[in-house]
C-alpha cells in the first residue's frame, strides 16, 4: 500500500441546519420510520461560487457526504439499533462512531434558492459540516436485490425495512 498522507485537505462546503439538536432526536433511517420527514437547509459556503449548484435542480435526491462532528471515538465492534443486542463489526454497521467520522445520506432535494438547498428526509444533526454533494442517480445508486449481510436475518424476523423507531417522542 502506498504511503497515506498525514492529513487530507477537506473543508466543509456548507453547514446543515436541521431540527435535530441531539442524537436521540434524529431518526436512524428517516425513509422507513414513518411520520413527516424533517426539513432542513444547507447554505453553501461563501467562498464557493453559486455556479456549483447549476443543473442540480432537476434531481429529486442528492447524496450528502458529511462529518459526524459530535462523534467521540470509536470501537471495532458496536451494538446496532436493530436486531438482537449482538455486537457487530463496525464496518458492517452504520454507526456514527468510526475511525474517520464521515457519513453518507441520501436526502430529498426540495428546492434551491440562491445559495440555499432546501432538503427533506434528513437524519443529520443541526450544525453538521457537509463535505460534498453528489446527485443521486437511480440506475447507478439503487440495487434493490443486493444482499445485506446480517441485516437480511433481522429483516426475516422483524420485516423488511423495519426500524428501531424513535427513542423518545419528538
Amino acid at each position: 500500500m502506498d504511503a497515506v498522507p498525514p492529513s487530507l485537505p477537506f473543508r466543509p462546503i456548507g453547514i446543515l441546519r436541521s431540527p435535530y439538536r441531539e442524537r436521540i432526536d434524529a431518526p436512524h433511517q428517516p425513509t422507513v420510520e414513518g411520520g413527516d420527514p424533517a426539513e432542513a437547509v444547507l447554505e453553501l459556503a461563501a467562498d464557493l461560487p453559486v455556479e456549483v449548484l447549476q443543473d442540480l435542480d432537476g434531481f429529486d435526491r442528492i447524496w450528502l457526504i458529511f462529518v459526524f462532528h459530535r462523534s467521540e471515538g470509536w470501537a471495532p465492534r458496536v451494538h446496532p439499533p436493530r436486531g438482537p443486542r449482538t455486537k457487530r463489526g463496525l464496518f458492517a454497521t452504520r454507526s456514527p462512531h468510526r475511525p474517520n467520522p464521515i457519513g453518507l445520506s441520501a436526502v430529498e432535494l426540495v428546492g434551491i434558492e440562491g445559495r440555499t438547498l432546501r432538503l427533506r428526509g434528513v437524519d443529520l444533526l443541526d450544525g453538521t459540516p457537509v463535505l460534498d454533494i453528489k446527485p443521486y442517480v437511480p440506475y447507478a445508486d439503487a440495487f434493490p436485490e443486493a444482499r445485506a449481510g446480517w441485516i437480511d436475518g433481522v429483516d426475516a424476523l422483524t420485516g423488511r425495512h423495519a426500524s428501531p423507531g424513535l427513542k423518545r417522542p419528538r
